[in-house]
């Protein structure tokens, strides 16, 4: 993997932004839905027990009638995803919209009418949205500890035979600042760049401060398995 490769794929990964989600409402309205869903506020959240979620308020008529206001769609920004998996995210949430909106009967949150239109999305659109992607108790610590994201990963060997790690920043400039600096140090021998998804790297800090953790050679090589070498040009 190259310096192209390398940034191509982070560009893949990605948080939700505002005008990300509101430019994504609009196109799979118009493509998926029939342009029959008004627009609706979008907020940002931090939550690690939701993906995304559609809120509105319940309100029943003297006939005990339910109808359904103040929509709102809600992203969390915690978690790190490919364009793709946020699109999904946001056209499952558009389903629970469209359903209540239009006050259509359904058995549960995720009933038979759901199902049908979420299967229906997958066939006709090539999409891979599930039933739900609200986080588990077991999937919130995998968010905070284990969740795979794609690292770049400097190895510092040093004169005296130590190895050192240090997580970098997805930025350009400041892999090459880090390289390039840390490799005139006297003390160290070479510095080597690699991209993982490898959890284990998730303790240590992401910085471009001019410094490295010291770790078993052993367990290092371990954890770098699967991990790809890149190459990335000077300023």
């Amino acid at each position: 993997m190259g310096k192209l490769d390398l940034f191509i794929t982070f560009a893949n990964i990605m948080k939700a932004t505002i005008p990300f989600v509101e430019q994504k409402f609009k196109e799979f309205n118009r493509l998926i839905f029939g342009d029959r869903l008004p627009m609706i506020p979008i907020k940002l959240s931090n939550a690690a027990t939701f993906m995304g979620m559609c809120t509105f308020r319940v309100k029943r008529n003297l006939l005990g009638r339910k109808s359904y206001t103040d929509f709102t769609l809600k992203i969390s920004t915690r978690f790190e995803q490919t364009e793709k998996e946020l699109e999904d995210i946001i056209i499952h949430e558009m389903i629970h919209y469209f359903i209540h909106y239009h006050k259509l009967e359904d058995r549960s949150a995720h009933g038979p009418l759901f199902r049908k239109m979420m299967n229906d999305i997958n066939l006709r659109y090539g999409r891979h949205l599930s039933i739900s992607h609200k986080t588990t108790a077991a999937q919130k610590e995998e968010a905070l500890n284990g969740k795979r994201q794609w690292r770049v990963v400097a190895v510092v060997v040093f004169h005296n035979a130590k190895i050192g790690v240090k997580v970098l920043p997805r930025i350009k400039e400041r892999i090459v600042n880090y390289r390039d600096k840390v490799s005139r140090s006297k003390e160290v021998t070479s510095v080597t760049l690699f991209i993982s998804n490898d959890p284990f790297f998730n303790r240590f800090p992401c910085s471009s401060v001019l410094k490295a953790h010291y770790i078993d050679e052993e367990e290092l090589r371990k954890h770098l398995i699967g991990a790809k070498k890149v190459e990335i040009g000077k300023h």
